[in-house]
């Protein structure tokens, strides 16, 4: 398997990369993350390092530097082919350099060039970025370190250099350590901190309980992410933080004006909020690329991605309203539908699909999401109904920022909901589609069940859409404002929506402002207004700038994307300008570090060393295509180093593992693909229960349903109340044994209950609360009638 994709091994050559120290610093819901990556080059040749690896995809980098020894070298930010050529000058005049740069295609990757580093040498380099922490559907705010990276899918004929160069090894043999720590801070208490990963006991640091520290445990293994939930108590209460501007920054520009960065928690009236809509048109997109095939998680082998999105989909059609459109793709290389176009749901279509949906198995090749989401987009939305798109990936694509220009263009149309599975999806893509598309993200990492996450989010696809939002200022005479932010889409109950905008002008002593978000929901006007002061505080620093710069850099970014081959008003030199102004990273620009101190030049030839990074699982027989097709993407050598470079000192390794590549993707040997059928485990007796309930919402009265209670068709029969209607019966036993066996997986059913529940009350059945009593009895439970919604 190793020899094949051209991996490299702890085993097969000296990997310079020794060990990686982050340390991680939370305030409220902003995080500072400080990696320190130590190189050692143990050769006998001096070695260029490469490094490609993830980040947050809306994370905003903002240090690089280098310590050598007793000497330190700071970063710059240079437009990226300016960067490319000093850091290729350096090394061709024999001089240490170091470049830093994100990749073209997808923000959420980037490499590092460590070049020139002698033997015996070793060599510190630290890389800081500052990010806003996502809330979940349980109101924690979660915090990714990607300790994996899997491949990124770039489709073949595309064109586009976004392959990235990506050296992979089972994590068992991942030649580095990793450290990491965290200090958590926030103006309220803290109530817990949770983790997919082992942790050493939370240690507060006072009374109050609003500062804490935690660390992770000894011998962490390269076989997930590093996530981290923290909860707060009064989570949701609005807040607004202004950031003095820096002293040595012109008066006028991001970095010389106050920022305020304005966090929202919308309050919507409850009387709106309790009903839930009966229609819609919901399109489910689910990758079937053969990484889908991988287990969920670490814990439960048995069980993959592909099987758990399989019964998340029953759940999902199990809960749709009466009176909805639905149609389910999927996708690979290709793309299929199971209806030409969506059709009404009712028991007739939910059943075709269903059985449909029971045959998908992970064996569609690689992982093309454009190609469906154009012919999705293509299709009329229907009047009245509105569109929700539901997309499940494992996220490993290559031309994320296309994908995302797509979704933002139909963003009028329709809402997105996203849901990265497993370790290694990209925050960028899935992040983005709900950010783009007016919806929200979910990831299901560790072992996070999918299905109350889905569900979750089908509440909110099932709330009225928030219309016509709107955000007014109101400041003292002589302070404008500049909103950095693009405009709010979407507003969901429970949910944070962050605003950034620059202050420029004098403000009195001790003065106010206020922001108001005007909304209409469900043709109810309604705002939510905040006030604050426009002290600035003290002890952030420039994080506030950063993350703001952050923001209009990617707007700007995608606005030029939009523009490409007309004339775009000098977005990218604005782009760039902006970059270097604030220190923060952007695809157009890169940092650039070269040693000058001792200015003697590095003798002897100099040998290139991948540094690999874990891969989650996937089978050996998907990873079968190699490609050095695009390496430039992710820095291999430039052409115009091996030109200057000649006879020279740049030396490739002989052996084909060493050369460098790209990993294409999955399934991509050049033939059809491999037909995996899925496994089918034994079912879950909650999907078995949810399995055999109609569309209407009733249950019917069946040998099948008997055995998923748990009881003989006998028994069953024997304890129904003579004047009930058998339909009737079978309903209420299933609502009193969900509620009544599952009440830890209530999110999961839920919608489906309500559903149950409305269908009994059209019924106007008598004897209904003998018959809650009838079922009682037999099942062993003691559910009220108005618990189970009756």
């Amino acid at each position: 398997m190793v020899n094949c994709c051209g991996l490299i091994t702890a085993n097969k050559d000296p990997v310079p990369l020794k060990s990686i120290e982050v340390e991680l610093e939370v305030r409220d819901h902003v995080a500072t993350v400080v990696s320190t990556l130590n190189y050692e080059n143990k050769e006998d040749k001096p070695l260029e390092a490469v490094f490609v690896f993830p980040l947050p995809g809306d994370a905003a980098v903002c240090h690089f530097s280098a310590q050598i020894g007793q000497t330190q070298i700071v970063a710059e930010v240079k437009e990226k082919q300016k960067a490319r050529e000093e850091y290729d000058d350096a090394l061709s005049s024999g001089q240490q350099a170091f470049l830093l740069e994100e990749s073209e295609q997808s923000p959420d990757i980037f490499s590092l060039s460590v070049g020139s580093l002698p033997p015996g040498e070793s060599a510190s380099i630290r890389l800081d970025y500052v990010t806003e922490l996502a809330v979940q559907a349980d109101d924690g705010l979660r915090f990714c370190l990607p300790a994996v990276l899997n491949p990124r899918y770039q489709p073949l004929g595309s064109g586009g250099s976004g392959g990235v160069q990506v050296t992979s090894v089972p994590a068992s043999l991942v030649p580095y350590s990793l450290s990491f720590s965290a200090r958590v801070s926030s103006p309220r208490p803290i109530s817990k901190v949770e983790s997919s990963c082992s942790l050493d006991p939370l240690q507060y640091l006072n009374s109050e309980q609003t500062q804490a520290t935690i660390k992770l445990a000894a011998g962490h293994k390269f076989d997930r992410d590093v996530e981290l939930l923290i909860y707060y108590k009064d989570a949701h209460q609005p807040t607004a933080v202004v950031e003095a501007g820096q002293a040595s920054a012109e008066l006028g520009s991001l970095m010389g004006d106050p920022v305020v960065m304005v966090s929202l928690y919308p309050e919507f009236p409850q009387s709106v909020m309790s009903s839930v809509a009966s229609c819609g048109e919901f399109v489910f997109l689910l990758d079937r690329s053969g990484s889908m095939d991988c287990p969920i998680n670490n814990s439960k082998q048995q069980e993959t991605r592909i099987s758990s999105a399989r019964d998340t989909l029953l759940l999902l059609l199990k809960s749709l309203p009466m009176g909805c459109y639905f149609n389910i793709y999927s996708f690979g290389s290709s793309y299929e539908h199971i209806f030409p176009k969506s059709v009404e749901y009712s028991q007739q279509t939910m059943e075709e699909a269903l059985k449909k949906v029971g045959e998908m198995g992970a064996n569609l090749g690689g992982t093309e999401i454009l190609s469906p989401l154009q012919h999705i987009y293509s299709q009329s939305c229907i009047p009245s109904q509105p569109r929700q798109l539901f997309v499940f990936t494992d996220g490993e694509v290559g031309n994320t920022k296309q994908v995302l220009d797509l979704v933002k263009k139909n963003s009028g149309s329709h809402r997105c909901f996203s849901f990265g599975i497993g370790e290694g999806s990209s925050s960028a893509l899935i992040n983005g589609l709900a950010k783009e598309g007016g919806g929200h993200a979910q990831f299901i990492t560790g072992t996070d069940r999918m299905q109350p996450k889905v569900m979750q989010s089908l509440r909110f696809a099932l709330q009225p859409a928030v219309v016509d939002i709107s955000v007014t200022w109101d400041l003292p005479k002589g302070v404008s404002v500049t909103v950095l932010s693009p405009p709010i889409t979407a507003l969901f109950q429970g949910q944070r929506s962050l605003i950034y905008a620059q202050l420029t002008g004098q403000s009195p002593k001790a003065a106010e402002g206020c922001v108001t978000v005007k909304y209409s929901l469900a043709g109810h006007p309604s705002q939510n207004q905040l006030r604050f002061s426009l002290k600035p505080a003290e002890d952030t620093g420039s994080t506030v700038h950063r993350l703001g710069a952050r923001t209009l850099i990617r707007s700007l970014e995608m606005e030029e994307r939009e523009r490409r081959g007309q004339p775009d008003g000098g977005l990218k030199e604005k782009v760039v300008q902006l970059s270097v102004q604030s220190g923060v990273s952007s695809s157009f620009t890169a940092f650039i570090a070269v040693n000058k101190a001792d200015g003697e030049a590095i003798q002897g030839p100099l040998v290139r060393r991948n540094i690999p990074i874990a891969w989650m699982g996937v089978p050996p027989i998907n990873l079968c295509s190699f490609s050095t097709q695009n390496a430039m993407a992710c820095g291999a050598p430039s052409e115009r180093r091996k030109k200057k470079l000649c006879a020279g000192p740049v030396m490739m390794s002989d052996e084909p593992e060493m050369a460098f590549g790209v990993l294409r993707g999955l399934d991509l040997c050049g033939g059809a693909p491999t037909t995996v059928m899925p496994k089918q485990p034994p079912r879950d007796p909650l999907l078995q229960l949810v399995s055999l309930q109609q569309a209407s919402g009733c249950w019917l009265l069946d040998p099948a349903l008997s055995a998923a209670l748990g009881k003989t068709s006998e028994e069953v029969d024997k304890s129904k109340p003579a004047p009930v209607n058998s339909d009737v019966w079978a309903t209420v036993l299933a609502l009193i044994w969900l509620h009544g066996f599952k009440k830890d997986a209530k999110e999961e059913w839920e919608l489906l209950a309500m559903k149950a529940a409305s269908w009994l009350r059209s019924q106007n059945a008598p004897c209904l609360t003998e018959c809650v009593e009838a079922g009682n009895a037999l099942l062993g439970c003691s559910m009220q009638k108005d618990v189970l919604g009756l």
